[in-house]
């Protein structure tokens, strides 16, 4: 591991400046993921700026959201009976999201964070990868892609984004607040997230320096029913080959309103935004699932190793509209 400096943070404004100044730093939370690519020499902080005494940690509830601190474990936020009532989309992802030992240490801001699965991002040495080096090419393009994306992809990466909360979230219009050295702003987790493109090691719009506080995440209506469904080569600790979060309301057989994103298929969690208008007002029926499964996977670029994912996505979809609705009669 390259050597670094270490510091613990007593205050959150204290910790964006000492960040914000130094392109070096970065902040230490969870540490789940960062400490693995830190030993593995694929980040190499000069500074770590430990944030985990802060008093970002904690849920709070609202009429209309659950407000959670961005140092509250995956693990806090599972147990919360208001989840569990209003919001199982999101208990789900959780709860499939990583083994108990990892929930009970992995931050939800920092798996909001987490970098990308790719196993050439993860080894340094391959020289090929633009997320890790820009401008070096992407070995995953003519190399093993089983666990790579296919929506939001570019000549430049295809890696997947990993995160199974990310993704009902980014269903329900979740808002992450952040605190930078110009003060605070909400950004809304659906232009939190960059694709790809021809800059593949920006990941998000945060600006260096800048600290998620806190996730907003909308509560449903009541009465709306919702489910994550999770697709992977074994059930215990993997992560996904496609993924759904879908919320709908229905009014006898009639869907009134739905949400829908994909994971395991996007480079950052895919928001499905044409399904969920064929969605509204439409019957439960077998044939509208399927169309709307084929306009969420519309404009997929599948390369061979993730040919098989363009199917198995639309299957992941219609089963997860299944089981929220009852399943056509």
């Amino acid at each position: 591991m390259h050597p670094f400096e270490y510091e613990r943070a007593a205050a959150a404004d204290e910790a964006v400046m000492t960040v914000s100044r130094d392109r070096q730093a970065s902040y230490l939370a969870g540490g789940t993921t960062q400490l693995d690519l830190m030993k593995d020499g694929v980040l190499s902080p000069g500074r770590l700026v430990d944030i985990t005494r802060l008093p970002l940690r904690g849920i709070r509830h609202t009429a209309t959201s659950v407000h959670v601190g961005a140092l509250t474990t995956m693990e806090e936020l599972a147990a919360d009976p208001v989840l569990t009532e209003r919001l199982p989309v999101v208990r789900e992802a959780l709860l499939l999201g990583a083994s108990p030992q990892l929930r009970n240490m992995a931050t939800i801001g920092g798996n909001l964070l987490q970098r990308a699965r790719c196993r050439y991002f993860r080894d340094p040495a391959v020289a090929a990868c633009n997320k890790r080096d820009p401008g070096s090419g992407c070995a995953a393009i003519t190399g093993t892609q089983r666990m790579h994306a296919i929506l939001g992809t570019s000549a430049h990466c295809i890696a997947l984004h990993a995160s199974d909360l990310a993704v009902p979230l980014m269903a329900l219009d979740a808002v992450v607040r952040v605190l930078g050295a110009d003060g605070p702003r909400p950004i809304p987790l659906t232009r939190f997230y960059l694709p790809p493109g021809s800059t593949p090691d920006v990941e998000n719009i945060l600006t260096h320096g800048e600290l998620i506080t806190e996730i907003e995440i909308p509560l449903l209506p009541e009465g709306t029913r919702s489910h994550y469904l999770k697709v992977r080569d074994r059930v215990s600790y993997e992560f996904a080959l496609t993924s759904a979060a879908v919320a709908v309301r229905l009014d006898g057989d009639m869907i009134t309103e739905a949400r829908v994103a994909l994971g395991g298929v996007g480079t950052i969690p895919w928001r499905a935004w044409d399904t969920e208008t064929l969605l509204r007002c439409c019957r439960v029926d077998a044939e509208n699932f399927r169309t709307a499964a084929e306009a969420a996977v519309e404009g997929a670029v599948p390369l061979p190793g993730t040919a098989f994912k363009v199917e198995l996505a639309k299957r992941t979809l219609i089963r997860a509209l299944e089981t929220v609705t009852g399943g056509p009669p």
